[in-house]
């Protein structure tokens, strides 16, 4: 029946009519797990499929009833493991749920495992996992993004029927862009982050990838809201986004930033993109030529910010409480060296190193107090265009998915990948990624939509009806 490449709001309209039953769709998820996943390498753990019978086998109550998802692998899950694509937990499940996974579990979604992802998501290609590299479904020969590169890999591959990633600095939009689905970053607070194992912890954001918009406004609801456990939780009103999908938008006013069409982005992406506005055009939107004139430090910003509060937070990670530990040591100083030399891979020591620099006496001020300035004002650049616009409009990637291997001995070159989608998460406010055409190679190219904190709503209206509008969305991948 290939249920697997069907939407959830179709397969829960269909399991209310009684066309399907819960185990249908289960078994067609697995089937297509068998048959590609061997190519793509979307997940880094897979529950064992006796447990998954067993679940089915009881009545799934709610919002997502029966709907098979894929969790990223840094999201607890009790009993499972949780190990960030990284040697150093190995071994390690967690003993208590993240509060979206408990949301999910009583929404009635069936958890297939965990994705795959950059090493403590730290990565825009899916490569510095322990446990190897993502392929892009697209072409196998490239990189799904990262870091949430399994993620979006698997829903593009419908061996998942949605999916949950993080975001820092462009993880969940980026892998979305390159892969052909939809990926949204909620604004920072809108989604509880307890229970996800921390990169940088004012940058983190839990989303959404899925293959529509509906699908993605329909994971927003059932995970969005206040948290007590989570001391960067909002305690703001969550809407039932499902209700902003058929509204006009005619009459809304879109932002054009001249900083995200400059040297650097594909000519076939500057292509794609100047086609969408002038679908937005089409539809009514009017279209204003704006300035974010701190967007060129965004990049720079990110890359002290990120990596100092990454150098805090996997300081815990030493092999003493949880995860793994080096035999061989002579005392508790060479056991947290060892640990940590063999645990941790390349990348992850590239950014404690630098990290813990901007951070040590006599840099703070130099680097880490200025990067925090810098922020500041890249947030007002985007206070200033949302008092003129509804909505911006900008390229997710400045390419399509490169080649594996490409970049990853050029980290400068690879830290650009996430040059369009870093200040939303320096601003705080929601963005994200549609599908909004191809190379001529047949690569999806991702287009990216934001908003003003909270207003999620906003970019669900504009995203769905630039998608009823045209048909990338629908599109398959070739294998």
């Amino acid at each position: 029946m290939d249920l697997n490449k069907h939407t959830a709001l179709t397969l829960l309209k269909m399991l209310g009519a009684g066309r399907i039953n819960a185990a249908e769709i289960l078994d067609d998820v697995l089937r297509r797990i068998d048959v590609v996943d061997g190519k793509v390498k979307a997940f880094a753990s897979a529950v064992d499929r006796k447990i998954l019978r067993q679940k089915i086998s009881i009545p799934r109550k709610g919002a997502l009833g029966g709907i098979p998802i894929i969790l990223k692998d840094n999201l607890c899950e009790a009993g499972y493991p949780a190990t960030c694509s990284s040697k150093i937990l190995k071994g390690f499940n967690p003993p208590y749920n993240a509060t979206v996974v408990e949301k999910l579990e009583k929404a009635g979604a069936i958890f297939l495992g965990k994705a795959n992802m950059d090493e403590f998501a730290f990565g825009s290609s899916c490569e510095t996992s322990c446990y190897g590299a993502t392929r892009n479904p697209w072409d196998l020969e490239r990189i799904p993004g990262g870091s949430s590169g399994g993620s979006a890999a698997a829903v593009a591959a419908d061996e998942a029927i949605m999916a949950l990633g993080s975001d820092t600095g462009g993880s969940i939009r980026q892998p979305a862009a390159l892969c052909g689905v939809v990926g949204l970053k909620p604004t920072y607070g809108r989604v509880s982050r307890y229970g996800l194992i921390a990169f940088a912890s004012s940058l983190d954001q839990i989303g959404p990838i899925t293959k529509d918009v509906a699908d993605c406004a329909l994971l927003l609801n059932v995970i969005a809201g206040y948290d007590e456990r989570d001391s960067t939780s909002a305690d703001m009103p969550v809407f039932d986004y499902l209700k902003f999908l058929d509204i006009d938008i005619s009459g809304l006013k879109a932002g054009v930033p001249k900083e995200y069409f400059v040297e650097g982005l594909d000519k076939e992406v500057r292509e794609a993109v100047r086609k969408s506005i002038s679908i937005f055009k089409k539809l009514g939107v009017k279209i204003a030529d704006i300035s974010l004139p701190h967007t060129k430090y965004a990049v720079s910003t990110y890359y002290i910010i990120a990596p100092a509060e990454a150098s805090s937070n996997l300081a815990r990670f030493d092999g003493v409480q949880y995860g793994a530990r080096c035999s061989g040591a002579k005392n508790i100083i060479d056991m947290y060296k060892k640990t940590r030399s063999e645990g941790f891979g390349d990348e992850a020591k590239r950014r404690v190193m630098l990290g813990t620099y901007v951070l040590s006496s006599g840099y703070y001020d130099a680097y880490y107090l200025k990067a925090l300035k810098v922020r500041t004002k890249i947030k007002e650049d985007f206070d200033k265009a949302f008092s003129d616009c509804d909505f911006i409009l900008t390229p997710t990637s400045p390419t399509a998915a490169f080649k594996i291997g490409e970049k990853t001995n050029d980290p400068l070159s690879m830290y650009l990948s996430d040059i369009y989608t870093i200040p939303a998460n320096l601003a705080g406010i929601p963005a994200i990624s549609i599908p909004c055409g191809f190379t001529q190679g047949g690569l999806p190219i991702g287009l990216q939509i934001l908003a003003k904190a909270f207003k999620e709503d906003t970019i669900f209206k504009a995203a769905h009806a630039f998608e009823k509008n045209t048909d990338f969305h629908n599109r398959k991948a070739p294998l």
